[in-house]
């Protein structure tokens, strides 16, 4: 059994959406394509860029996240099950008279690829995080939809993960048993590193790195001890600063105020997903976390599936390991009932 915890769709209701925002992230529609999914052959916008002012653009194209594709290519790679969340920006970047607007239609797309695929595909929600009642409203809904998980960004449209503000977010996600994937989101602090295309070579990483270190020494684990995290990229750069962090930590004594245990603690909690092309940092995760806390995943489309099957199936390790990272930890954190 193969379980893609990182796959992303785009939805045309939640494009709409974002065409609305009155500050970046902004998105223009380009090019159009004939679509026959609705059986019209209607001319349809298919290319879209989406702009974070001058700092970084990504262009798109819709036939990239429609189920059909993904499907193809997910039997290609001997992929059984994809749990699929919105590709970035979430809508905790967008105006907050837009983000539960937006959130609204991702889930509800989502909901209905579920639906029309109820054994291949599994939800990850978004959340408009700038309102946490109405997070909470929407943490409910996707609840009885089915849905397994809830995304959380880098960031807040700037605001810090650790913001007591979200402590009643955190409490819910813990009593509804919610998994919180963590996933990148352009940095607020991205015009430093705007050049050369070094926010997603390196930018995106380093910002969810912060994050979940801000989620550690914020106290944030501390206080909801039962919560579970997945952290994308083989935990960014955290698993090889660990003994960095811990020297400030355990013995200057600096960024303890929130927290009883040695960082180290909190983030072997951590569930680590495999988007990572490097074989190195792979077998850097696996000697840091162990395999019960590697999930298998791909960030498709933007990379071909293959090249994360192969990358796990070629590591000197027993099977039995490659089937946890590969399916059967994913299951049990996200309660597939496989």
């Amino acid at each position: 059994m193969r379980i893609d915890c990182q796959s992303h769709i785009f939805p045309r209701a939640y494009i709409d959406v974002i065409a609305q925002n009155p500050h970046p992230p902004q998105i223009e529609l380009l090019g159009t394509a004939r679509d026959n999914s609705d059986r019209t052959g209607a001319q349809h916008s298919d290319e879209f860029v989406i702009t974070y002012g001058d700092i970084q653009q990504f262009r798109l194209r819709e036939e990239m996240y429609r189920p059909k594709r993904k499907l193809q290519d997910m039997d290609r790679a001997g992929i059984d099950i994809a749990l699929i969340s919105t590709n970035i920006p979430g809508p905790c970047m967008l105006a907050p008279e837009l983000a539960i607007k937006g959130a609204q239609a991702v889930n509800d797309a989502i909901a209905e690829i579920i639906q029309q695929h109820p054994d291949r595909f599994a939800g990850l929600a978004s959340l408009p995080w700038q309102d946490v009642d109405a997070t909470i409203d929407e943490m409910n809904r996707v609840h009885n939809l089915g849905f397994c998980g809830v995304m959380l960004y880098s960031h807040i449209g700037g605001r810090p993960v650790d913001d007591p503000a979200f402590d009643p977010i955190y409490k819910h996600a813990q009593a509804k048993e919610l998994p919180i994937v963590l996933h990148p989101t352009v940095p607020a602090w991205g015009e430093a590193i705007k050049d050369y295309s070094m926010i997603p070579m390196m930018g995106l990483q380093v910002d969810t790195s912060f994050a979940l270190l801000r989620l550690i020494l914020g106290g944030v684990l501390e206080r909801y001890p039962r919560l579970k995290v997945v952290m994308p990229h083989v935990g960014g750069v955290l698993p090889y600063m660990m003994g960095r962090i811990e020297h400030q930590t355990e013995v200057m004594g600096r960024g303890r105020e929130h927290i009883k245990q040695p960082p180290s603690a909190y983030m072997r909690r951590i569930y680590l997903d495999t988007v990572s092309p490097s074989a190195q940092a792979l077998r850097y995760a696996y000697d840091f976390s162990g395999p019960q806390h590697l999930v298998f995943g791909t960030d498709h489309p933007w990379v071909d599936p293959q090249l994360f099957v192969t990358l796990i199936e070629e590591m000197d390790i027993p099977d039995a390991e490659k089937t946890q990272i590969f399916g059967s930890n994913a299951a049990e954190l996200f309660g597939l009932g496989i």
